[in-house]
């Protein structure tokens, strides 16, 4: 260790064993309550991770994005899957110990924006919890994986697209979670159970509902009239939710009982729909305190005043004590997608700071109470307009983490920009991608494509360390694309993060050298673990490509051959030797030719966009699966697929519901006139 670097801290001991962890355990997704994803473990340093080698890994049988960051105790590694499949292994050897499938129901994959993923699971005592993307909260026994207790967090029968991507946080003896649904149109909502009962403690809503519908009889009916008063008095927000809900982070402050919630963006997108272009739409892309016993609102801080360009405030929460002008504060940072770094007080919310951390057009400042200036320059109409960040956000829901020894932030950051515009005459479809977007199609498409242009050569992507005291960059690591992974920091000063070269990869914490890297055949988006076990340290990752990340590489064509998803092990030594990739070089089956007319076309591709776009790319570029690439067998069973459920089992529903038989052939030749263009290039 160099001479000038402090020596590590080991936590003091805690009666709340998620509060401080032992030092060779990380049982929660952040590791502990201030989820800085720090570990105190030393084994493995600078001077010798470059004998970092495989001990173990686990095929888990999948092409989906694996976003899950596993969590360890006891010898036993847990991990979990798309359709939440939960598996723990022994986490020496990788023995699969148990493994638990609740049989979530496949036709609620086109419910979730980006795959049926999961980004985690928690534990408490004898217990392990998942929550399932039908909504579903379930405690299993950590001996052998059956069953304990099953709580509905959403009912079924609601109107709303609601499902679970995001990871339970167990605080104390209550497990909080969020739901998923925001860009199909729902009202969001955060909810606590009991640890040992399920039974539901609080629940608290992020948007209003109709005035006419009466309180809710909930913790958030205190505050709803004040909400109600920033939205307008008409507007689809109404019909549609509003959004708001926290698809992924949520954090606690143990000392001052608080849960923070991070909220994310509203429904439909457009403003001008969802409320006239009128009010701050509270909590739309904001951070929400609430009290840990009741869920009553303490405090909030939103991010964007009248969200309208898919921006979420969902990612990390990171809670550490920094001195700034000589006093130390108690802060909560975040670095959400609008690409800005900010810290506010954890006991006030009070704004300390923020900064752009990559190149945006939307923020001209903040006024004396924090409250950011918005240009008007992005406030879009019916023309396309270029606003920097674009929805894929400057910094999504990869885990951040922190140290607190060298005082930075590691997160990756995605410079981007995107053409936003309203459709003209938009109306608003159950159970679709409600975003009332336009720019599709005729004038308006020829300006977006010109300014896709432009915002592609601003595009780039870092491993960033963030000095949250200066808001600066202390250093940078540029890495290709967008989606490069999770990250997590440790006491002997090494930053572990996935990349987009498909490998996993370890930094100098304080100069951000690359010290090693491993080829992983897949690019690991989700956060890694280390953990201590018979005086080994190792360290754990999912390397399985997909999600959000993955649709935009493949809509940019370059989307590499890949290996099923993994369960990565390392261990200092270690000599297990993954089997080769097959290499599938494979050119783009040629189209079938276009016969249908232009009116059906452009039909098509408005349909295509409101119902498709969001699995299956802008466009009809890249995607979960790019359809411009069907096979000529596909083609035939088109129909059968989106009307009659053929492809169920692979996470593809019917949409028989929404779509008629008239309406899937027209979204067909939009398919088959967007692969004529494209083939063969």
């Amino acid at each position: 260790m160099a001479a000038d670097r402090p020596a590590p801290v080991v936590a003091a001991a805690s009666p709340d064993p998620l509060a401080a962890p032992a030092a060779r355990d990380w049982p929660s997704d952040g590791r502990d309550y201030t989820a800085q994803r720090y570990s105190p473990l030393t084994q493995i340093t600078a001077e010798n991770v470059s004998q970092l080698g495989l001990a173990w890994y686990a095929d888990l049988d999948t092409y989906r994005g694996v976003e899950a960051t596993p969590i360890y105790t006891d010898g036993v590694l847990y991990n979990t899957l798309p359709w939440n499949i939960t598996t723990a292994y022994d986490a020496a050897t990788g023995e699969e110990l148990w493994t638990y499938d609740p049989q979530t129901p496949r036709e609620f994959g086109r419910y979730a924006c980006c795959e049926p993923v999961s980004r985690g699971l928690a534990m408490r005592g004898d217990k392990v919890i998942i929550a399932t993307l039908d909504g579903r909260l379930i405690a299993l026994d950590k001996a052998d994986g059956q069953p304990l207790w099953t709580t509905r967090t959403f009912e079924l029968d609601t109107g709303f697209a609601y499902s679970i991507t995001g990871a339970p946080r167990v605080f104390g003896d209550m497990v909080v979670v969020g739901q998923s649904g925001g860009d199909m149109g729902v009202r969001g909502f955060v909810s606590a159970y009991d640890v040992e009962t399920g039974e539901e403690i609080w629940k608290f809503f992020l948007t209003p509902a109709p005035e006419e519908d009466g309180p809710d009889g909930v913790a958030s009916d205190g505050v709803m009239d004040w909400v109600r008063s920033t939205w307008s008095e008409t507007g689809m927000w109404q019909t549609l939710g509003g959004g708001a809900n926290p698809w992924d982070s949520i954090a606690y402050d143990p000392d001052l009982n608080l849960v923070y919630v991070g909220t994310g963006n509203s429904v439909p997108h457009a403003r001008f729909y969802r409320s006239n272009n009128e009010g701050d739409n509270l909590f739309v892309c904001s951070i929400v305190a609430l009290d840990g016993t009741t869920g009553e609102y303490r405090w909030h801080y939103q991010m964007n005043p009248g969200e309208e360009w898919d921006w979420t405030c969902t990612a990390s929460m990171i809670s550490a004590t920094l001195v700034i002008d000589e006093e130390e504060r108690d802060v909560l940072m975040q670095a959400p997608k609008n690409g800005f770094f900010y810290l506010l007080d954890r006991a006030t919310g009070e704004f300390i700071s923020a900064e752009a951390h990559v190149f945006q057009n939307w923020n001209e400042g903040f006024d004396e109470d924090g409250r950011p200036i918005t240009s008007q320059a992005v406030r879009y109409g019916e023309v396309p307009v270029m606003v920097a960040p674009g929805p894929g956000g400057a910094h999504n829901w990869f885990p951040m983490a922190f140290s607190p020894r060298t005082g930075l932030a590691y997160f990756p950051a995605y410079q981007s920009a995107f053409p936003y515009a309203v459709q003209p005459g938009w109306e608003p479809q159950p159970l679709r991608s409600n975003s009332g977007w336009g720019g599709f199609t005729g004038e308006g498409l020829n300006a977006r494509m010109g300014i896709m242009a432009e915002a592609a050569e601003l595009e780039r992507a870092w491993l960033t360390a963030w000095d949250p005291v200066r808001q600066e960059a202390r250093w940078q690591v540029e890495l290709p694309r967008h989606g490069n992974g999770g990250v997590m920091v440790t006491a002997s000063d090494l930053v572990f993060e996935g990349t987009t070269r498909q490998t996993f990869a370890a930094f100098d914490a304080f100069t951000g050298a690359q010290l090693w890297e491993y080829p992983t055949q897949s690019a690991p988006v989700a956060g890694a673990i280390t953990y201590e076990l018979d005086g080994v340290q190792y360290v754990a990752i999912n390397a399985g490509w997909g999600g959000g990340a993955a649709q935009i590489e493949r809509g940019a064509g370059i989307e590499m051959p890949r290996s099923t998803a993994r369960l990565l092990v390392f261990r200092l030594g270690g000599s297990v030797e993954l089997p080769p990739l097959e290499v599938d070089a494979s050119a783009p089956p040629e189209p079938p030719r276009l016969t249908a007319s232009e009116a059906t076309v452009t039909r098509g591709a408005q349909l295509f966009a409101e119902t498709c776009a969001l699995c299956h790319g802008q466009n009809a570029i890249g995607g979960v699966k790019d359809l411009r690439h069907m096979t000529a067998e596909t083609h035939a069973m088109f129909n059968d697929i989106v009307l009659r459920g053929a492809y169920l089992e692979r996470g593809m529903a019917s949409f028989a519901d929404i779509l008629s038989e008239e309406d899937v052939e027209a979204i067909h030749a939009y398919v088959i006139a967007r692969a004529n263009e494209d083939w063969g290039r």
